[in-house]
C-alpha cells in the first residue's frame, strides 16, 4: 500500500480565507429567519383559532345561540283563568279572584350575590331558603321561563319588595294572576274539593299533558274530577329584554283560553240544609236525583274551608286543621254498617227467589238461634205473624234473619252485588271506598281459613257483620224502590248524558217493587219513621237502621224518598257513634233537608191570646 502524503501545514492566510467562507455560509438568509418563525407562529395560532370556532359554530353552535338568546329573551306565562263552578240554579260555588304573584328569573343563580338575594326573599316571602333554591335549580337556570315562587303575596309582602328592589336588582318580578275562591267557605267543601299546585311526582305524571312547575290542579272533589275541563289552556308573553332586565319589546304573545264553566246538579239551599242538620255530629248526608242520579246534596262532618289551599299553609293552620279529627275525610263515600237500610235487599232476595213470595207470612220471636248464638229482636220480644210490608215498618230482625237464612248466603250475596254493595258507585272519585260484601272465599283469606256460616249469612241480612255500606250505595239502593227498579250512576254535573244513559235496570218483578214500596211508605205512615211523616211535606217512603258499632255509641240511618208517587230525591243521613235510633235522630235530619228542596217551612204555632173580660 502506497504511503499517503503527509499533511502541510495551512498559512496563516489560507487559514483566514476558509474561516471566512464557512461564516459566510451559516449566515445566508439569516435576515429573514426572524420573519420565517413569526409567520410560522402567528398561522399556528390562528389555525387553532379558527378550528376552534369552526368546532364551536359547526357543533356547538346551537347551544351557545340558545344561551344567547336566553341572555335576552323571556318568557312570561299566563295561566288560563279557571272556569266556575256553579249550583243548578247557577249561583257560584268556586271562581276566582286576582292575586299578586312573585316570579324569580332562573339565571339568577348564576350571579354572585345570589346567595344574599335569596337570603332576602325567603324573608320577606316567609319562604324557607331550601324551598327557594329547589324551585329555582328544577328549572335550570338556562330556562328562559319565569319561575313562580310565591302566591297571594300580602301587601305588606308587596312593599318590603319594592323597598328592597336596588338590593334584588331586577331579581323577582310581580305580576297578577287568578287564584281559586269559594265564596261559601266550607259549604259543600267535599263536593267541590280544592286546588294546590303540583308536587314533583304529580309533575312528572303530567308533564306529557302539558302541565309545568308551580301549575295548579285540582286535588279533591269536582276540582279533580273534572280537571280536563275546568283547567283551560295556557297563554304567554316572549319578551326582549336588556342587561339590567328592562322590557325592550315585545316579541310574540298568545293569549290563555279559559276553562269551561260547570254547571252541576247540587242545589245550595239543600247542601246548606244538610250541613246544618248535620251540626257538631260526626256523619254524612247524601241527597240524589233517583231518576238521574245527579247529586243534589253532599254533606260530611268534620270539614274545611277550602279557601286556605289559595295561599301557603303555615303550620298552625294545619294543626288547628288536624285537631277536627281529619276534614277531608268525605264520610259520604266512606263504608259504615248499614244496618237495617240493608233489609231492602234481604227483602228483594226473598221475594226474587221464589221462596218467600210478597204474601208470605213469617212468625216473629225475641230471638233466632243458630248454633250457640242468639240473634235478638231488637224489642226483645218479638212482633208475632207478620208479612213484609208490617215487617218493614217495624224493621223485624227475626222476619228477615228468616228469609235470609232461607235464600242462603250466595242468593243474598248475589242481590247485595246487584244493587251496588261491595263495588264503587261509578262517580269517579279516588277517595270512594267499595264498602263491603263479605262471602266465603274472603271469609277464608282474612280468618285463617274458616268458612261461611249460617250466623254470618243470618247477620248479613239484617247489615251486621262484615257487611259495609256507604251512605252514597245505601241511596243508590233506595233509588231502586224509587224509580221503578234501575241502579242510577251517582255524578255531579247537571246533565251527564253519559253517565244517566249507564243506569241498569234490575229487572225486578211488579210484585216485588209493589212490596217494597208498600213496605218503606209503611216506614213512613205508621212504622219507625214516622218522624218525617208531616203534612205540609209531599208524602215520603223511607228506612230507618240502627248499626251496633263497639266500642262506641250505636250508629244511626234513615234514608227516604219523596213524594212517594213521583220520586224526584232521596235523602240518607248517616250520624256516626251518635247513640240513638235510626228514625228518632237520623229521621230528623232528612226531614229537614226535604224542607230545604221542596222550599217548605213548618207551620207556625198558633198565638196564645190573653182573655179580656
Amino acid at each position: 500500500m502506497p504511503s499517503l502524503p503527509k499533511a502541510r501545514p495551512l498559512s496563516a492566510t489560507t487559514y483566514a480565507t476558509l474561516r471566512q467562507r464557512q461564516k459566510d455560509s451559516r449566515t445566508v438568509g439569516g435576515q429573514y429567519r426572524g420573519w420565517t418563525l413569526m409567520i410560522l407562529l402567528s398561522l399556528a395560532i390562528f389555525g387553532g383559532i379558527g378550528v376552534r370556532l369552526g368546532y364551536l359554530q359547526l357543533l356547538e353552535g346551537n347551544e351557545f345561540r340558545e344561551r344567547a338568546e336566553n341572555n335576552r329573551i323571556r318568557i312570561v306565562p299566563k295561566p288560563p283563568v279557571r272556569g266556575n263552578i256553579l249550583d243548578r240554579q247557577g249561583k257560584i260555588l268556586a271562581t276566582t279572584r286576582l292575586s299578586h304573584v312573585a316570579y324569580l328569573w332562573p339565571r339568577i343563580q348564576l350571579q354572585p350575590d345570589w346567595p344574599a338575594k335569596i337570603k332576602r326573599l325567603s324573608q320577606i316571602l316567609g319562604i324557607p331558603e331550601a324551598e327557594l333554591r329547589q324551585k329555582v335549580e328544577e328549572a335550570g337556570y338556562n330556562s328562559p321561563t319565569l319561575i313562580r315562587v310565591a302566591r297571594n303575596l300580602t301587601p305588606s309582602q308587596i312593599t318590603a319588595l319594592a323597598e328592597y328592589g336596588s338590593e334584588l336588582q331586577n331579581a323577582i318580578e310581580i305580576d297578577q294572576e287568578a287564584i281559586r275562591y269559594y265564596p261559601n267557605k266550607s259549604l259543600a267543601a267535599h263536593v267541590l274539593g280544592y286546588t294546590g299546585e303540583l308536587n314533583k311526582e304529580e309533575l312528572e305524571e303530567r308533564r306529557l299533558q302539558g302541565y309545568r312547575l308551580g301549575d295548579v290542579m285540582g286535588k279533591m272533589g269536582v276540582e279533580y274530577l273534572h280537571e280536563s275541563l275546568l283547567r283551560g289552556e295556557w297563554g304567554g308573553q316572549q319578551l326582549e329584554v336588556d342587561g339590567s332586565g328592562r322590557i325592550m319589546q315585545l316579541l310574540g304573545q298568545i293569549e290563555a283560553q279559559a276553562g269551561q264553566n260547570l254547571t252541576l246538579a247540587l242545589d245550595l239551599e239543600t247542601q246548606k240544609a244538610a250541613e246544618t242538620a248535620l251540626g257538631n255530629r260526626l256523619g254524612a248526608i247524601v241527597a240524589i236525583d233517583p231518576r238521574t242520579g245527579g247529586i243534589i246534596a253532599m254533606a260530611s262532618t268534620p270539614t274545611f274551608d277550602p279557601n286556605i289551599f289559595s295561599g301557603p299553609i303555615t303550620a298552625d293552620t294545619w294543626k288547628s286543621l288536624q285537631k277536627k279529627g281529619n276534614p277531608f275525610l268525605n264520610r259520604s263515600l266512606r263504608g259504615f254498617p248499614p244496618a237495617s237500610t240493608f233489609k231492602v235487599v234481604t227483602a228483594t232476595a226473598g221475594m226474587e227467589s221464589g221462596k218467600y213470595p210478597p204474601n208470605t207470612i213469617l212468625n216473629t220471636f225475641a230471638y233466632l238461634r243458630v248454633g250457640g248464638t242468639a240473634f235478638g229482636e231488637w224489642n226483645r220480644a218479638g212482633f208475632g205473624p207478620m208479612g213484609y210490608v208490617r215487617a218493614m215498618a217495624w224493621s223485624s230482625n227475626t222476619f228477615h234473619g228468616q228469609i235470609g237464612r232461607g235464600v242462603g248466603g250466595p242468593t243474598l250475596i248475589k242481590w247485595a252485588r246487584l244493587y251496588g254493595f261491595g263495588s264503587k258507585t261509578g262517580i269517579g272519585l279516588p277517595e270512594e271506598s267499595k264498602g263491603l260484601i263479605a262471602d266465603d272465599a274472603w271469609k277464608r283469606r282474612n280468618f285463617d281459613n274458616w268458612e261461611w256460616t249460617v250466623g254470618d249469612t243470618i247477620n248479613m241480612s239484617i247489615g251486621q257483620g262484615f257487611t259495609l255500606a256507604t251512605p252514597l250505595q245505601v241511596a243508590v239502593m233506595l233509588a231502586v224502590a224509587a224509580n221503578g227498579g234501575y241502579r242510577v250512576v251517582p255524578h255531579f254535573l247537571k246533565k251527564d248524558e253519559v253517565l244517566e244513559k249507564q243506569r241498569k235496570s234490575l229487572n225486578l218483578k211488579p210484585t216485588t217493587l209493589k212490596t217494597l214500596r208498600e213496605g218503606l211508605r209503611a216506614v213512613v205512615t205508621s212504622g219507625t219513621g214516622k218522624a218525617v211523616n208531616v203534612a205540609y211535606l209531599p208524602p215520603m217512603a223511607g228506612k230507618s237502621g240502627t248499626a251496633e258499632a263497639p266500642p262506641g255509641k250505636t250508629h244511626t240511618w234513615f234514608g227516604a224518598f219523596a213524594p212517594f208517587d213521583r220520586p224526584e230525591i232521596v235523602v240518607v243521613a248517616f250520624g256516626e257513634h251518635t247513640g240513638g235510633g235510626g228514625g228518632s235522630v237520623a229521621g230528623p235530619m232528612v226531614k229537614q233537608v226535604m224542607e230545604a228542596y221542596f222550599r217548605k217551612k213548618p207551620p207556625e204555632a198558633p198565638k196564645k191570646t190573653l182573655n179580656t173580660p
